[in-house]
């Protein structure tokens, strides 16, 4: 008789996975510098993988529809994911770097497969009456692996060298493929999703879904500026631009700690919408507060900006699957990540300059940028042809 797929395996098999995703990141970065001594080639590896996510995303979401084992493509999407990693290892130093960050846009159009890809599939892998459960573990999920991946590339560059990390976030996404291959098959499979617009399409159909997207990439906009502030916000308060990273992983674990409590009390199953909608203002406050530059508010500002991430996460995942159609679940989830991960990088860029200009302003307009996505959500929509469609983004 076939063994049940549980709950515990999904999580572990998507916590690895994700683990690996955010290790390559910053071991890129470590491996491109060692190799090269070109902080410029680092940086354009790390921006090659993030680049090509908005169009990997929808073409990703639409196959995974389409077919009647979304487990395989997804353990396939792994596979390559890691073995680009590896390729790019391999070629640092030993080829042009065109062609080294020609590798890193390819597997970066596989990034979204880590994040909304595994999350679609969650329906299918639990029973209902635990679904609740299963989405806050996917969400906590997330943050674990924003914890713990940099904090390991930078180990394991310390104990075995730069290149080692990227080795390592290669063997971590490998780790998961036996729990993506054995995801659960779909119940149905669909001819509709023929178009990769077509998650585009529903999410503007929806009015929840559509508030919970805008609110969820204007925050990540938001949450990109504060990231790149970080380095600046560790020289100038905390001593140190190294310790910027600690600021990350302050936020990182007050998510978890956050989801962990909501999990508990079951508040974000509850009502997933209100809990998008008060994450945007508890954002801005935030930024507000670090952007006083005092050290004791700074901590406390990352603390009050990880309980705001965190939970609009799971809410925001909640929202998706009591939204999404079957036939678009995969587009609509990979969709978003994508948008997220363009709206994030987004706000890392123009958040550069700007903090390099004025810390304080960076951080403010940031607080601004978070206030935006509040006010979104408040905005009345109309009616058009597509049915609740929003008025604006």
């Amino acid at each position: 008789m076939k063994k049940r797929y549980s709950v515990r395996r999904y999580a572990a098999g998507a916590a690895v996975a994700r683990t690996g995703d955010e290790m390559s990141g910053p071991a890129l970065l470590l491996a491109g510098f060692a190799a090269t001594g070109s902080a410029s080639t680092a940086s354009s590896l790390l921006a090659g993988l993030a680049v090509s996510a908005a169009v990997g995303g929808p073409v990703f979401g639409m196959l995974l529809d389409r077919t009647g084992q979304p487990g395989r493509l997804l353990a396939g999407a792994l596979g390559v994911y890691a073995g680009a990693l590896v390729v790019i290892l391999l070629s640092l130093g030993r080829v042009p770097v065109a062609v080294t960050v020609l590798v890193a846009v390819g597997a970066g159009l596989l990034g979204p497969a880590l994040s909304g890809g595994w999350t679609a599939q969650l329906p299918r892998a639990v029973p209902a009456g635990e679904f609740a459960r299963a989405n806050a573990l996917d969400a906590m999920t997330f943050n674990v692996a924003a914890l713990a991946g940099p904090a390991a590339a930078g180990v394991v560059a310390g104990l075995a060298g730069a290149s080692a990390g990227v080795a390592v976030a290669a063997a971590l996404i490998c780790c998961a493929l036996p729990a993506a291959w054995g995801l659960p098959r779909a119940r149905t499979r669909t001819s509709e999703s023929v178009s990769p617009v077509a998650g585009f399409r529903a999410v503007l159909r929806s009015r929840p879904l559509a508030r919970a997207t805008a609110v969820s990439v204007v925050s990540c906009v938001a949450e990109g500026m504060l990231v790149a502030c970080c380095p600046l916000l560790g020289a100038e308060v905390l001593g140190g631009a190294g310790r910027g990273a600690l600021l990350l992983a302050v936020v990182a674990g007050a998510a978890l700690a956050a989801n962990a409590l909501l999990a508990r009390s079951r508040g974000v199953a509850a009502a997933p919408d209100a809990v998008i909608r008060a994450s945007a203002p508890v954002l801005a406050v935030a930024l507000a507060v670090a952007a006083t530059l005092q050290p004791v508010l700074l901590i406390a500002a990352m603390v009050v900006a990880g309980a705001a991430q965190g939970p609009q996460l799971t809410a925001l995942f909640a929202v998706r699957h009591r939204e999404a159609p079957e036939h678009l679940r995969g587009q609509i989830f990979t969709t978003g990540a994508s948008l997220k991960l363009t709206g994030f990088a987004l706000g890392a860029g123009v958040a550069g300059p700007l903090a390099t200009w004025s810390l304080r302003g960076a951080l403010l307009t940031a607080g601004a940028v978070a206030l935006l996505a509040a006010v979104r959500w408040s905005r009345p929509f109309r009616r058009g042809h597509l049915g609740s469609t929003p008025d604006t983004w």
